[in-house]
């Protein structure tokens, strides 16, 4: 699992590092929230683990900004925080767990495990909409079960959003995975999204003004 890791503390965050990294997860450790966005919107990660009170934008403050684009990682939130507003707002935001330091690094880890089984998502059959899932074994998109033709670039496109599903694909991440980093401008881009979602039945692909395209988690 890949984990990103935001505690400004270098002992406990080298302590937490180590363990996890001992149970096979990779770890990227950040100890200012402003470096932990960068890192958040240039790669994927499976979960964070957010301390609040940390330097640049604190964690909470870090979970409602990737919220409003629409990124949303499960979170757990580390911290000493006491204060009954700070974790309210910390479910609020959507977190799955708090744990409240000193804490013991097997109950992080049991907890890391409640929420990946809460969490997890077959890749191999992944559901876009009502009616629509994508196949990742067999490389087809779904309609009701059954495959729709796509041309080779349309079926790239709905693979590039299907794996980052939850979360905004930007151009250059467009540029890079079906175009092979040959420049295309962004109007190339969005009139080829334009082409696909024309050809679909549901409309699930969103345009994130100014950013790209993503296609959101469906609600159970």
């Amino acid at each position: 699992m890949k984990i990103l890791l935001l505690e400004d503390e270098r002992m406990l965050s080298d302590a937490i590092a180590e363990y996890l990294m001992a149970l096979g997860h990779r770890i990227m450790v950040c100890y200012e929230g402003t470096e932990a966005l960068r890192e958040i919107l240039s790669e994927r990660f499976d979960l964070l683990i957010l301390d609040i009170n940390v330097p640049g934008i604190d964690g909470l403050d870090l979970l409602e900004q990737l919220h409003a684009l629409k990124i949303r990682p499960p979170a757990i939130y580390i911290s000493a925080l006491v204060d009954i507003e700070g974790i309210s707002r910390a479910y609020d935001l959507g977190c799955f767990d708090y744990l409240k330091k000193p804490f013991h690094l097997k109950e992080l880890s049991l907890r890391i495990d409640k929420v990946m089984q809460n969490c997890t998502i077959p890749q191999s059959h992944i559901r876009l909409s009502k009616s629509y899932a994508y196949d990742a074994s067999i490389s087809t998109l779904l309609c009701d079960n059954s495959a729709q033709h796509l041309s080779k670039r349309q079926l790239q496109i709905i693979e590039l959003l299907a794996r980052n599903r939850g979360r905004v694909v930007d151009f250059d991440q467009f540029r890079t995975y079906i175009w092979d980093e040959e420049y295309v401008d962004n109007a190339t881009i969005r009139a080829e999204v334009s082409r696909l979602k024309k050809s679909l039945k549901e409309e699930f692909i969103q345009n994130i003004r100014s950013l790209g395209y993503m296609i959101d988690i469906p609600r159970s």
